[in-house]
């Protein structure tokens, strides 16, 4: 009689987030201070996270990936970003792009090879979603795929394309033909081996500098087969929107925890020298305790009600519900201004401790990072957006 075929198994995830951990306190933590200084990209940190197969964990279990949900996705982008905001950066930007493929490619044959070839040799994936001339608006473009027989080619000038030269591969927006409107627009999977990027713009930034978002002009060409085979607006308003704000908005807040953490250990340490006498910034900490509780709970609302639209199927939640949009707007606005206010009080609890780069209680990686939360799809944009979703948003 034959045995049953073994059905693929779900890892825990406090197993995984001991081992994100463990990468984070051998190969993350040791270098974040170089990978900031240089401005370069946190190689030792994704051997590591590669080694451990962690770049293809929200991959299905059936095509060779761990399965992991947006949940536990979400708690290690907080985790790696208590070890290096870089690091969790590029993990969390990867991830968005593997979520593009998996919510929306994986009816395409070519697609689910993909995934499954990802899963083999762990891919990092890009995005080129801005472009010069369109001033930030991802959901206008003016470069075009032009498909001819089974072949296409792309040209796209991108003002940013974070660890561009460091991915394997790169998921580009672009209108859908030649002859198509700005807003008409595909999503396209641009194989590193099938592109030349030129750069037009460097990045020597305040903070996450490791990231290394310089600007390249893309130049491209591959298969037909991969146009993700639905429009980019249905991939915007299901995946990239909300998958985004939700996984940035979770290392954010591994930032301003770990600044809550280190303000701790300074208190602590204070406590030490007197017995007996609270040290007076001990009442601060309590206080931005209470912040970080009001940021982490509005990252698991959040987790929670896209995980639920989510798992409903419902094809219409995503198009025409303002009133999520809007709390997903909310979510990155507020983050965005939380991390800034948590990791400053932070370093007033900690005092020169917390300004000086050669404590290790320093905070000032952690508050140069939190200022460019604010910036990435600028807040105003955001906040314009939400007022034209307020207006529009039925009652009840």
């Amino acid at each position: 009689m034959r045995e049953p075929a073994l059905q693929p198994h779900r890892e825990g995830l406090s197993a995984i987030l001991g081992r994100v951990h463990d990468i984070g306190r051998e190969a993350i933590a040791p270098h974040a201070e170089a990978v900031d200084r240089e401005g370069r990209f946190p190689e030792e940190a994704f051997r590591a996270l590669k080694a451990a197969r962690l770049l293809s964990c929200y991959v299905p279990l059936e095509l060779g990936g761990m399965g992991l949900t947006l949940s536990d996705l979400s708690k290690i982008c907080e985790t790696l970003a208590g070890y290096c905001g870089s690091t969790a950066m590029v993990f969390a930007m990867h991830q968005i792009q593997v979520a593009c493929i998996v919510h929306h490619a994986l009816s395409s044959e070519y697609f689910r090879a993909y995934a499954q070839e990802l899963v083999e040799h762990q891919y990092l994936l890009a995005s080129a979603t801005t472009e010069l001339g369109i001033g930030g608006d991802v959901r206008s473009s003016l470069c075009a795929v032009d498909v001819r027989g089974d072949r296409f080619t792309l040209e796209k000038q991108a003002p940013v394309i974070s660890y561009g030269e460091a991915a394997d591969a790169i998921l580009a927006t672009c209108r859908s033909s030649p002859d198509a409107g700005r807003n008409d627009q595909s999503h396209v999977l641009v194989r590193k081996q099938d592109c030349v990027l030129k750069p037009i713009s460097g990045w020597d930034t305040l903070g996450f500098r490791g990231t290394c978002s310089s600007g390249f002009t893309l130049t491209a060409e591959g298969l037909a087969a991969q146009i993700l085979p639905v429009p980019y607006a249905e991939i915007h308003s299901k995946t990239m929107h909300p998958f985004s704000h939700i996984v940035w908005s979770s290392l954010w807040l591994g930032i301003a925890s770990d600044a809550v953490s280190r303000a701790r250990s300074f208190v602590r340490t204070e406590a030490r020298k007197t017995p007996g006498n609270l040290p007076p910034s001990a009442l601060r900490l309590a206080e931005v305790d209470t912040i970080l509780f009001s940021m982490r709970g509005g990252v698991q609302q959040a987790v929670a009600e896209y995980q639920h639209l989510l798992s409903a199927g419902d094809p219409e939640a995503f198009s025409s519900n303002f009133g999520f949009g809007i709390r997903i707007n909310n979510l990155k606005v507020a983050s965005s201004q939380l991390i800034i206010d948590i990791v400053g009080r932070a370093m007033l609890i900690c005092g020169i401790s917390g300004y000086r780069n050669d404590s290790r209680f320093s905070l000032c990686r952690q508050l140069r990072d939190a200022y460019g939360a604010a910036l990435m799809v600028n807040n105003d944009r955001i906040l314009g957006q939400s007022s034209t979703m307020q207006i529009l948003q039925r009652e009840g």
